[in-house]
């Protein structure tokens, strides 16, 4: 462990019945694509099985999250008339996803920014195939609003709560270097967001770097404000990873051709329908359905598909350099030759404007 995986010393179990109400709220199977480093469900290539869409003789293997893929694509009407056949499974995170990839037990999933930099780092079986772009404000540090912190240099020698390998990591450690800091300069404490959750509303860290939903929910049921964004410091890159072997065979890279496409439609839907996707997300999730709406507006609702191009590469090798840098991966590598851009078609560049809701709540 070198200097700068400082960890906070254990903190003992509490007792459940004395936990705030807000450390209750989120299952664990609501850790998003961002997250890093959570255990694996039960099930095929380390997935819950879930139910089949379409029909063909064609079958994709398409990894999911609670909430995710198939329940947007369900909820804008594009499962319907699938002319191939998707057979689910569902993930708690990213990296157990991106594991099925590499192992040829899922032919494709979404994850957020930084699994993809952990995975190729570990020579992982995988394409990073198709992208969107959408807004960072749902990439928060935040702390109490009693809180004397108010601006990030503060945070020195401060302990902040973050999911170890997560986007969170990265916007953490981003948002320390504009600040002057580095990671040596505060107490890490890496922690899953219910463990996070339940240590940020004791009071037991002074920060948490988190992403959404967990930031809209913490700042709706917790007595939480936002000390800093990733607006501005961090990619707001998603990416839809497939393994190679599917992409080599020519009807399963026909239908992963349609899924993205219909994944991009499906994705316009969210931004003009964000109440009804909301609902949907709640009854999903368990998310409550004010929390769902604000993380649909703040985050969600603002991605647009855009192109594998040469700025979207180079943002992911800084990120895969400064994890480097910090021996957080074995060492540099050139995150390009895990990049397949057969997809990219007409989409715009990577650097297009994440999509906005006006003040009134309608899509901009």
């Amino acid at each position: 462990m070198t200097p700068l995986e400082r960890w906070a010393p254990p903190t003992p179990p509490i007792p459940r019945r004395r936990l705030a109400p807000a450390a209750l709220l989120l299952p664990l199977v609501l850790l998003l694509a961002a997250c890093g480093g959570a255990s694996r469900a039960d099930g095929s290539g380390g997935g819950t099985r879930g139910g089949t869409d379409g029909k063909g003789s064609v079958t994709l293997n398409v990894g999911d999250q609670k909430g995710g893929s198939a329940s947007v694509l369900r909820a804008a009407g594009e499962l319907d008339d699938l002319p191939y056949r998707i057979q689910w499974s569902t993930f708690t995170s990213g990296p157990p996803l991106l594991e099925a990839v590499n192992a040829g037990a899922v032919d494709i999933g979404a994850v957020g920014n930084t699994p993809p930099v952990f995975a190729a780092a570990a020579h992982s079986k995988i394409k990073v195939i198709a992208a969107t772009h959408g807004a960072s404000a749902g990439e928060a540090i935040l702390v109490k609003k009693d809180s004397p912190l108010t601006r990030p240099a503060q945070l020195k020698g401060k302990s902040v709560a973050v999911a170890q390998g997560s986007s969170a990591h990265y916007q953490l450690v981003a948002s320390l270097k504009k600040a002057g800091l580095t990671p040596k300069d505060v107490t890490l404490n890496y922690l899953q967001p219910a463990d996070a959750l339940a240590a940020f509303s004791r009071g037991r860290v002074d920060a948490w770097a988190i992403w959404d939903p967990y930031t809209s929910q913490a700042l709706d049921q917790t007595d939480a404000r936002v000390l800093t964004t990733g607006e501005g410091v961090v990619n707001g890159l998603s990416f839809q990873v497939a393994a190679p072997a599917a992409l080599a065979d020519g009807k399963k890279s026909a239908a992963l051709k349609d899924y993205v496409d219909r994944l991009r439609r499906a994705q316009d839907w969210v931004h003009r329908h964000p109440d009804a996707w909301a609902k949907v997300w709640a009854e999903e999730t368990g998310l409550p359905r004010k929390v769902a709406l604000a993380a649909v507006k703040r985050t969600r609702g603002t991605a647009v598909t855009v192109a594998l191009d040469r700025a979207a590469v180079a943002s992911e090798q800084q990120i895969a350099d400064t994890f480097a840098d910090l021996k957080l991966i074995p060492g540099r590598f050139d995150f390009s030759s895990f990049v397949d851009t057969r997809f990219n078609g007409a989409l715009p560049p990577s650097s297009t404007a994440p999509r906005t809701y006006g003040t009134d709540g309608k899509a901009g």
